[in-house]
């Protein structure tokens, strides 16, 4: 008999986490690995949002709090969304989770019942497919491209749904791709989804202060109000804010959702961490001077490894509006011979081949469901980027 439930089985594990962990193995072991996996920020969490944690422990603030937030962390979310979407919210429509993913793991498990379709535009964040199929649901996938700029098109979202879609999982900018959706792509979108009440929308805008090149960020309940009452809008403090290991996420919505949210972690995590809570309070209604010249410094980093990836032979790096990452095409070299004498058959054989060699440490298309591509995390500094995209040069250079 095996000790895996039935649920677990339909799930893998995390790609993204196996590749940061690989590189810590082979750093561990004395080989030179640049790690390009890992989706955080290299910057410190700003010394106010510190200083107001420390404090929260000085305070004694430090005892279980209500499931889904304290007031204070709600009151200054609903602000956040007022003042930064235009969206309206009291703290009876909020959730505070243990971070982003579990704001999507929890609204599944309040609402997927088997055969219920989750809509998942490809490439997706890695933890989507199998967080629906772990709460009994099914992902159906609709496929874009470099060519639609990795954004999903009015006609395609049409094609897709069906009288068993419950949700439409929307991320921009996009983690693998960078690519962030114009207030007309939302608009567009949301039209189709006006002809379909069945369907829930579901917003990952974890990236949104993220966004280069004077890109408008907008959400998709702010492009077309009428969807506000099946939207749920989910954001964090972990990228802006540098507070990934802090783990703080969070989401508005329809009050009925909200309480179905607080049931799942009333019998799983119980609260957010308390002092995570109170710096996160700090983050969002403290100073936001750091977010514009951090945005600056991740733009130049953009720039960067787009144009040394696009010198690469057999690559093609498109430019993403937001994010911080790459998600360059390889099928160029698929079917061609690695410095090992190795055939690179695919994406992951590519990744595979480019740790042996150079010791650059990527995550492969296939684990965002879109071959043959690569995805690179630049949140690391322009001397690390530069001799990783270095050596990619010169491991594509040596491919036949």
């Amino acid at each position: 008999m095996s000790l895996e439930s039935a649920a677990l089985s339909r799930v893998k594990p995390s790609a993204t986490m196996a590749v940061s962990a690989k590189a810590r193995m082979l750093q561990r072991e004395g080989r030179d690995v640049i790690g390009l996996g890992a989706g955080e920020p290299d910057f410190d969490t700003p010394d106010n949002i510190k200083a107001a944690a420390i404090k929260a422990i000085q305070d004694g603030k430090t005892k279980y709090t209500d499931v889904d937030g304290i007031i204070e962390l709600k009151e200054a979310i609903c602000a956040k969304f007022e003042r930064e979407n235009g969206l309206s919210y009291k703290p009876s429509q909020v959730n505070v989770s243990p971070g982003g993913k579990p704001v999507i793991f929890n609204a599944f498990m309040a609402t997927l019942s088997p055969g219920d379709e989750v809509i998942i535009p490809t490439p997706y964040w890695v933890s989507y497919p199998d967080m629906a199929l772990m709460a009994g649901g099914e992902p159906v996938f609709v496929h874009t491209s470099a060519a639609t700029n990795f954004k999903v098109r009015a006609e395609d979202l049409e094609a897709v749904i069906t009288p068993r879609t419950k949700w439409l999982l929307l991320n921009s900018p996009s983690n693998p791709s960078g690519a962030a959706y114009t207030r007309a792509e939302l608009k567009a979108l949301a039209e189709v989804l006006m002809r379909h009440p069945q369907v829930w929308i579901l917003t990952d805008d974890m990236y949104e202060h993220l966004v280069f090149d004077d890109f408008e960020f907008t959400t998709i309940a702010q492009v077309e109000p009428a969807l506000y009452d099946r939207t749920l809008t989910m954001n964090g403090v972990s990228k802006a804010y540098s507070m990934t290991g802090w783990r703080i996420g969070y989401a508005a919505g329809p009050e009925p959702l909200i309480k179905l949210m607080g049931k799942v972690m009333s019998q799983s995590t119980s609260n957010p961490c308390s002092v995570s809570q109170w710096a996160a309070v700090e983050a969002l209604n403290g100073t936001q001077a750091f977010i514009k010249p951090n945005q600056k410094l991740f733009q130049e980093r953009r720039d960067l490894v787009v144009s040394m990836l696009n010198q690469a032979s057999g690559m093609h790096c498109p430019t993403p509006e937001g994010a911080f990452y790459v998600y360059p095409s390889v099928a160029d070299l698929i079917g061609k011979t690695a410095p090992t004498g190795k055939v690179i058959t695919d994406d992951e054989a590519f990744a595979s081949e480019l740790l042996e060699a150079e010791g650059v440490a990527v995550v492969h298309g296939a684990a965002f469901g879109l071959s043959p591509h690569f995805r690179i995390s630049y949140a690391t500094s322009n001397q690390v980027l530069e001799e990783a995209c270095s050596r990619i040069q010169r491991f594509c250079a040596a491919v036949r």
